[in-house]
């Protein structure tokens, strides 16, 4: 993705006495080792250090700010939305960074923006694969499993929450038995003709996906909290592989868990088979995760086919959008790449349609 320009000490500057008046019990309050984070598309992220006086004694802590990217990837982008997520996730088994203030005010940064605690640890990176350089990579067959479970653990326990009473209905409640989707389909047909320059502009493997997911829709068994962006690059392990903090709920929603499950094999199957790369030693298998997901829930996997496609359909509608933002920034890309990609690819060959 193309950043905004920014310049760190401008925003340093800015942040500096909107902190003071958030924080009037510290003294002597100052910023330092700010930087921006390359990772992620759908957020810009800074991380930076704060140390203040309070009570006589001399404090610090790690701080994260987010906010929206200059040309945003959903036509909805809301802060509140993720915010409100971690926030009830707080109360929770599931690990996450805790959010201090969220800033609707744009005037402060030119952006709505948030500021969470930073946790430390280390996360697998998709680009270039996990499985060809980094922590995962450079970690031994055994603590790759470890990071792997620890990432299907963190799913089932997404899953597990009472998502009623923690009050995560404000993600929109889907209606009950088969059209459960219809919400959320219609939305992605919504996304899908946003990114288009041209109502006629053709995406024929994105639509014909769409109206296969509409017409194959089935009753689930169950609505839970879903994570969005259930994959081993948006966790942070510590330095015995273990689970330190789950990230990124930008697109969490309520639907049948077997969602989660569904991009989790998609990505590993995009680190992996669709660039040549073999999985390294040590990354369980396929039935091996589900039938570990299985013991973790009670539950039984029934629909995976249908949510691998799903997967492959939201991540291409966004992948669209992403394509367009490079191309209006000049970055050179194949002929043809917004039609003719990884994803549309993977598509055609699961529904049986004509390559791309």
């Amino acid at each position: 993705m193309l950043p905004r320009e920014a310049n760190l000490s401008e925003i340093q500057s800015k942040l500096i006495p909107w902190l003071r008046k958030k924080m009037p019990q510290a003294e002597n309050l100052s910023m330092s080792s700010m930087k921006r984070s390359e990772s992620g598309n759908s957020t810009e992220t800074f991380v930076f250090d704060l140390t203040w006086d309070e009570a006589g004694r001399n404090r610090s802590e790690g701080m994260v700010l987010r906010r929206p990217p200059q040309s945003p990837l959903f036509p909805d982008y809301d802060l509140r939305r993720q915010v409100g997520v971690m926030q009830r996730l707080q109360e929770t088994n599931i690990p996450v960074p805790r959010v201090y203030w969220l800033e609707r005010d744009e005037s402060i940064l030119g952006t709505p923006f948030y500021i969470m605690g930073k946790i430390e640890g280390n996360a697998p990176a998709d680009y270039p694969s996990y499985h060809s350089v980094g922590v995962y990579y450079d970690a031994t067959p055994q603590q790759r499993a470890k990071m792997w479970w620890g990432c299907v653990e963190a799913i089932s326990k997404v899953h597990k929450l009472d998502w009623r009473s923690l009050g995560f209905s404000f993600l929109g409640v889907p209606k009950e038995g088969i059209g459960f989707l219809d919400g959320f389909l219609d939305y992605y047909k919504r996304y899908l003709n946003w990114v288009k320059e041209d109502p006629q502009e053709p995406q024929p493997i994105l639509e014909a996906a769409l109206e296969w997911l509409k017409e194959n829709q089935y009753a689930p068994e169950r609505i839970t909290l879903c994570w969005g962006d259930s994959r081993m690059s948006n966790i942070l392990y510590g330095p015995d592989f273990e689970v330190r903090a789950v990230l990124d709920w930008e697109i969490s929603y309520l639907a049948d868990p077997e969602s989660d499950l569904g991009w989790l094999f998609f990505l590993e199957w995009a680190n992996t088979e669709s660039t040549g790369i073999p999985p390294l030693e040590g990354t369980p298998g396929r039935e091996e995760t589900i039938q570990r997901y299985e013991e973790l829930t009670g539950w039984k996997v029934r629909n995976l086919f249908y949510n691998e496609v799903l997967a492959c359909v939201r991540l291409g509608v966004t992948m669209f959008r992403i394509y367009k933002i490079l191309r209006r920034g000049g970055i050179p890309l194949p002929e043809g790449y917004e039609l003719n990609n990884y994803v549309t690819q993977r598509l055609a060959s699961l529904l049986g349609l004509p390559p791309p």
